[in-house]
């Protein structure tokens, strides 16, 4: 059969930049490679890709879906509601859309949709990134036909001879760091000669990354530079924090938009272990702690930054240890240069970079 040059894909899902920015570069790619393709991404009302998905120039539609709370609360309650009035809403998306694919990236949405998309016989890809694979992905790989991982050994959740290993898909900014060094420090207002230290809470921050950084502020600011993304939910205290006590190179930002320049800055980097976070560091192979964060379902993040600290390409630092704890680190990091040469070295060898591309090869084999 004779492929078609141009093709009506739906991607679903959302809720973190983790399940966002995988999508957009899943997206772009597409549309580099065939050009005149029709788009449809589907998110939930309420969450960031609403705002990103249009930023970036792709149609959303919005799905009422919500998560059940861990705790018990009465949210809960208006679970069950939500998600059927979701599932017949994505069925009249997929039937006025006619996709000849669906993806699921994760999140909210890609429940609903990839359920109904099953139903309609309409072939399906879901898109893992992390290294534990969740409950509704894993329900919906029975039915999927293929299942794009980022991690090795992914068997334990899903069908052997469903999983391709991609990796995950990053902004293709996040690949071409060479030379852009000199930049990055002019942009951020950054001094030569003075060690970088980045450090990234994710879009919403991270509250202990936040207290491990107050606590030592005295310290980093004296032996470092320190360009430090806080989070929309922690800006204005920690803005409070600094305000009138001269710590010069302390560089808050609320959240940071050119990351490319602020990697190429960066003389280690520390990080939560979300699973963007890692596939774009395995790239821009500079040490790194990570600092998982345990409020995540089934502690993934932890088994994320295992995956890479026991290839010897990441240092990790317990949250509970780490306010008190960061300073010790990095002077014990940023002392050795032969080690940060390493770990950048072991990190860079578990990188994928082709992802998109991969993950786009997927795609077409299902729809061609």
């Amino acid at each position: 059969m004779e492929k078609k040059s141009t093709y009506r894909l739906m991607i679903s899902g959302g809720g973190t930049g983790g399940h966002i920015y995988p999508a957009l570069a899943i997206a772009n790619t597409w549309m580099e490679l065939h050009p005149g393709s029709e788009i449809l991404f589907v998110g939930a009302i309420g969450k960031m890709e609403m705002q990103k998905v249009p930023e970036a120039g792709y149609k959303i539609v919005g799905l009422p879906v919500a998560g059940l709370q861990r705790s018990l609360s009465k949210e809960n309650l208006s679970f069950p509601i939500k998600l059927l009035k979701s599932i017949r809403q994505a069925s009249k998306i997929i039937k006025d859309f006619m996709p000849d694919v669906v993806i699921g990236v994760g999140g909210y949405a890609s429940g609903p949709v990839l359920y109904m998309a099953q139903r309609k016989g309409i072939p399906t890809l879901i898109q893992e990134q992390n290294s534990y694979a969740g409950l509704t992905n894993k329900l919906l790989s029975k039915k999927a036909l293929k299942i794009c991982v980022a991690y090795p050994d992914m068997e334990k959740f899903f069908p052997a001879e469903k999983i391709v290993y991609t990796g995950n898909p990053v902004r293709k900014d996040i690949l071409e760091l060479a030379g852009k060094r000199e930049k990055a420090l002019s942009h951020f207002g950054l001094e030569e000669g003075r060690k970088t230290v980045l450090i990234l809470g994710g879009s919403l921050g991270a509250r202990t990354l936040n207290q491990a950084v107050l606590k030592d502020i005295n310290a980093l600011n004296e032996n470092y530079q320190v360009l430090w993304q806080c989070g929309k939910f922690y800006f204005k205290d920690m803005l409070q924090s600094l305000d009138g006590k001269g710590y010069n190179h302390i560089h808050l930002r609320e959240f940071i938009r050119k990351m490319d320049l602020a990697y190429a800055a960066a003389d280690v980097v520390v990080s939560r272990a979300g699973a963007l976070s890692v596939s774009e560091l395995s790239l821009v192979a500079k040490p790194v702690i990570f600092i998982p964060s345990p409020n995540v379902a089934e502690d993934h993040q932890t088994k994320n930054a295992m995956a890479y600290v026991q290839h010897d390409a990441a240092v990790l630092l317990k949250d509970a240890d780490a306010v008190g704890a960061l300073k010790d680190n990095l002077d014990q990091l940023l002392g050795d240069e032969e080690r940060c040469i390493q770990l950048g070295k072991n990190l860079h060898a578990l990188a994928k970079p082709n992802a998109a591309n991969e993950i786009c090869g997927e795609i077409l084999r299902l729809v061609g």
